[in-house]
């Protein structure tokens, strides 16, 4: 018996377009064999950890272009609110809002950052 998000993906393609390209997770460059979620989120981290591929072997670094797109996503929108937007007098819940904030930026960013084969 399969899930539904499994039979989902299996029916419609993948779970979500922008502007008309599907959103899916980073491949091997040489073998197109696809990288797992938490293996890419996990290496963000680790210090931008390069993440080997499972089935070839090959390591890819993360691309500086995806490191300003890690930094956009996570840094930049809770510094924002933290600093500029914040509607508490309270540091406790202005830090625990601007960690909330960092934490969801930081669960779509396998989705978009570009990664390289390893020289």
């Amino acid at each position: 018996m399969e899930s539904k998000l499994y039979h989902f993906q299996k029916t419609y393609g993948y779970l979500t377009k922008i502007n008309g390209r599907r959103v899916s997770l980073q491949k091997c460059e040489s073998c197109s064999s696809q990288f797992s979620w938490s293996k890419i989120y996990k290496s963000f981290w680790w210090a931008y950890k390069p993440i080997e591929c499972g089935n070839c072997g090959v390591k890819h670094r993360i691309t500086i272009l995806g490191r300003f797109t890690f930094v956009a996503l996570t840094m930049i929108p809770m510094l924002t609110f933290m600093y500029f937007l914040t509607p508490f007098n309270n540091i406790i819940a202005t830090i625990g809002t601007g960690s909330i904030i960092l934490i969801i930026g930081s669960l779509f960013t396998p989705y978009v950052v570009q990664y390289e084969n390893s020289p």
